[in-house]
This record gives structure tokens, sequence and C-alpha cells, in this order.
């Protein structure tokens, strides 16, 4: 325990997530907590690292644990395939939701997203008759089950899974039209 506590210390030190943390900030941000980031921000999700950074007008603001769709953490290709779609999206709207606490969606599928459906059916990467799918977005958990984040447990249709502190904060400073990037 002791092993423990001495590596979660000098990780938070130097701003690392550890199991079971939740949030990190960058250091301005930590004396005016209240004040949110600073003008215009842009997300960028980084499925290898399961992070989600949050970026101002200062540069880095936070990043969260985040949980994705499929374990192969391969782009999405169609519907029904749980993948987490690649590229750059814009959050398109926000709601309270019953089952996952809020949700923000982006515009999955936009024009990126279609060439590269289209170019993969030209390919037969996927069937003829295969769909592009659609309703992907930002959002917390079921309640009480936080827990899949800490484990890094991939549990949505391609969804982009945040705990349900971390999503509410992060619903109370976007707005429709912030950049969504998402890598892997």
């Amino acid at each position: 325990m002791k092993n423990y506590l001495v590596l979660a210390s000098f990780a938070l030190s130097f701003g690392v997530l550890v199991p079971g943390s939740s949030v990190r900030k960058a250091s301005y941000e930590e004396s005016n907590r209240t004040s949110g980031p600073v003008g215009k921000i842009y997300i960028i999700i980084d499925k290898s690292d399961y992070e989600l950074s949050v970026f101002d007008e200062k540069g880095w603001y936070a990043t969260y644990p985040v949980v994705f769709g499929n374990n192969s953490l391969a782009d999405k290709k169609m519907q029904g395939d749980k993948n987490t779609p690649e590229g750059t999206f814009k959050i398109i709207s926000k709601r309270v939701h019953d089952k996952w606490c809020r949700f923000m969606a982006i515009d999955y599928p936009n024009q990126e997203s279609r060439e590269k459906f289209a170019n993969r059916k030209s390919r037969g990467e996927i069937p003829s008759n295969a769909s592009i799918g659609g309703s992907i977005g930002i959002h917390g958990t079921w309640p009480n089950e936080d827990f899949m984040i800490d484990r890094y447990k991939n549990w949505t249709l391609g969804c982009i899974s945040m705990k349900n502190t971390d999503v509410k904060e992060l619903y109370g400073y976007t707005s429709p039209g912030t950049s969504v990037t998402i890598r892997k």
C-alpha cells in the first residue's frame, strides 16, 4: 500500500492519470478552478491512451479518462461494428440524458466519414449493403458504473464514455460547435 501511495503521489505531481483517478488539470487553472477554460476550446480524444484532453486559448486545460466501443480501438467502418470513429468532428447538440447523465452529440457521420465509408465500400472492405451509422457522442455511464472507466472497460456502441462527474464538468463548459478530434 505504501508503494502505491508513493507512486500515486509521484504520478499526480507530474500530472499523470492513475487508475481510479479522474481528471488532471493544468496548473494555471488550479489557482482559479471556478473560472473554467479561457476562450474557445477544442477537444482531442486519444483512443490508445484512453484520454480526452481539453485545450483552451492558454493551452492544455484538462485530461479525463474515457472508454470506447470495441476493444480493437479500430476506426468505425459501419453501423453495428461498435468502433469509435476517428477524424475531426464538432459537437452539434447537448442534453441531459436519462441513462448516461449527459450526452454531447458529434456530427458523425460528416463529410470526412462519408468519404472513408465510400472508399471502404468501393475496396470491398465492408459489405455493399452496409450503413454508415450515427448517433455518436460523448456521454457518462449508467448510474453507479463509473468503475467501467477505472477498469478501461470498453462498453459503448461507438461513443466515448466518461465518469459522470467528469461528463458533467465537460458539459458545463462546452457548447455546440466545439471541435472534437478523435485519433488512435
